[in-house]
């Protein structure tokens, strides 16, 4: 199998299934965002600090490239067999987020990014979460995305904000809160 095909060269691409869209298409977007994200966690969990969560922070991985098949097929493309998220994807998600927390100091102000390296580099795929989430809401705007993949985008982005508060008490890294001057 051949890297390039030159399919592209005009600026389309192909969708599971067999559709071409603009490379502009919004559904390329939500899932090139998604691509993104993906890759900005590799470097979140090749972290020193996250070798003990990698196994986790690869199976979000594998999960995100689940989100990115199913928004790479159309709605109408039904014989097109992809993976899928679960409920349960979404409870593993919930439930990092509870043992992270339950050993965390309660969060009394907005917290500002950074502190260490790895928790900036958590910080940013935890942006990089959100503007994925925005895509895919727009995208649902216009055509049915299985309500799932919202569900799971939107406590990713929680997940990852928890985390770099993790990250920063096991590093000893006091958090800056947000103070603001009227």
């Amino acid at each position: 199998m051949k890297i390039y095909t030159r399919t592209g060269d005009e600026g389309s691409t192909a969708l599971f299934g067999g559709s071409r869209v603009s490379k502009a298409d919004l559904r390329i977007e939500a899932y090139g965002t998604i691509d993104e994200l993906n890759a900005f966690l590799a470097v979140v969990r090749d972290q020193e600090v996250n070798k003990k969560r990698e196994h986790f922070i690869v199976q979000i991985q594998e999960r995100l490239f689940t989100i990115g098949s199913m928004l790479a097929t159309l709605p109408e493309a039904t014989k097109v067999k992809i993976p899928r998220l679960v409920e349960q994807d979404i409870v593993s998600l919930e439930d990092a987020i509870d043992q992270m927390e339950a050993h965390l100091e309660p969060l009394r102000n907005f917290v500002l990014p950074g502190g260490h390296v790895s928790i900036s580099h958590c910080h940013v795929a935890r942006t990089v979460c959100r503007r994925a989430e925005r895509k895919i809401v727009a995208l649902h705007k216009v055509e049915t995305i299985d309500p799932i993949v919202i569900k799971y985008i939107n406590r990713l982005s929680d997940y990852l904000f928890v985390l770099a508060r993790a990250m920063a008490a096991e590093l000893s890294i006091v958090e800056t809160p947000w103070k603001p001057t009227f």
